[in-house]
């Protein structure tokens, strides 16, 4: 007999994760192009055996209690600060998220932030475009050099890792923070570790990779601002609450420091005010993992996570095994 379990799917995805989920499930996607609003994503939950949910749909325990019943919400990502991880547990619901297999997609922008913000990259696009080159100039877009600086890594987690090997073939300087001292990665990338004071202070450019926790909101903020170089560059990759962001405009404005790579942002998708108007910041529209290979790779997984909750077997990814303990 074909199973038929009713899966919801919270935002379209690529193709290949919803064929495999309709071999066994009736699926349906939400069809609005956008994030459901809070009373269309408690009307959808309802009655699902399982939930695709994305990183900015708000899985608050009224989600959860509407969706009473469920066998698993499978986040299509890797970090699950949207998660209400202690409500899905005492309602018996599981949770899964997709880690590894964005590694290399996140490292890939936020080294291409870096270099974008280090040789002002889009302001010289913006320039050309609109016709103002004229001739090549000695004075003109004049950056920061990136062969030889220091790199400096916050977590020393999978995509720290992979930053710093990208910053090791421009033969930088690697030193690094975190909760403790990761011999992984020291061995990976020859990193130095160092507290978090020092690598404000000696760090050419400074890369985020932790996540969202309530140490880590505002790990970046006007004091850590402060103590940075006036050339340095920040890089945030991770989420967008680890960094202040109005302290982070104010320090952009007054040349607290030289500039700042974001993908994501602390009031996602609003920006803080006097932030897009700033010449010094690359700005992208939250799209580290955003590649055709990782977006597929990721719906997979969450798709293969589903598919083991249903057949009552523990998720590959499961956020709350003590379910079946």
């Amino acid at each position: 007999m074909t199973e038929k379990w009713n899966v919801y799917i919270t935002r379209q995805i690529t193709e290949p994760a919803l064929e495999l989920l309709r071999e066994h499930c009736r699926v349906e996607v939400n069809p609005y192009g956008r994030p459901l609003t809070k009373e269309e994503m408690l009307e959808a939950v309802r009655g699902r055996d399982a939930v695709l949910c994305l990183l900015n749909d708000d899985i608050s325990e009224g989600v959860l209690e509407a969706a009473r019943g469920a066998k698993i919400f499978a986040n299509y990502a890797v970090g699950y600060d949207n998660l209400d991880v202690a409500a899905a547990t005492q309602r018996g619901i599981l949770l899964s998220n997709t880690p590894g297999v964005l590694t290399d997609s996140t490292a890939d922008i936020a080294f291409g932030l870096l270099m974008a913000v280090a040789r002002r990259i889009a302001e010289a696009d913006k320039w050309t475009r609109a016709g103002k080159f004229k001739g090549w100039g000695p004075m003109d877009f004049l950056g920061q050099e990136i062969t030889g600086k220091t790199l400096g890594i916050v977590g020393g987690g999978r995509i720290g890792q992979k930053m710093a090997k990208r910053g090791r073939g421009f033969d930088m300087k690697i030193i690094y923070t975190g909760r403790r001292k990761s011999p992984d990665f020291e061995e990976a990338t020859g990193g130095i570790y160092v507290t978090k004071e020092e690598l404000l202070k000696e760090a050419d450019f400074i890369s985020l990779h932790v996540p969202l926790t309530p140490e880590t909101r505002h790990y970046i903020g006007e004091k850590e601002l402060k103590l940075m170089k006036k050339s340095a560059i920040l890089i945030n990759t991770a989420r967008g609450p680890v960094v202040d962001e109005k302290a982070l405009v104010e320090a952009l404005k007054t040349g607290e420091i030289w500039g700042a790579g974001l993908d994501v942002y602390e009031e996602e998708p609003l920006l803080a005010p006097g932030l897009a108007q700033l010449a010094n910041a690359v700005l992208v529209p939250h799209i580290g993992s955003a590649t055709w290979e990782t977006r597929t790779k990721m719906g997979l997984m969450a798709a293969e996570n589903i598919l083991s909750a249903l057949r009552g077997k523990l998720p590959p990814n499961c956020l709350n095994p003590e379910i079946y303990q």
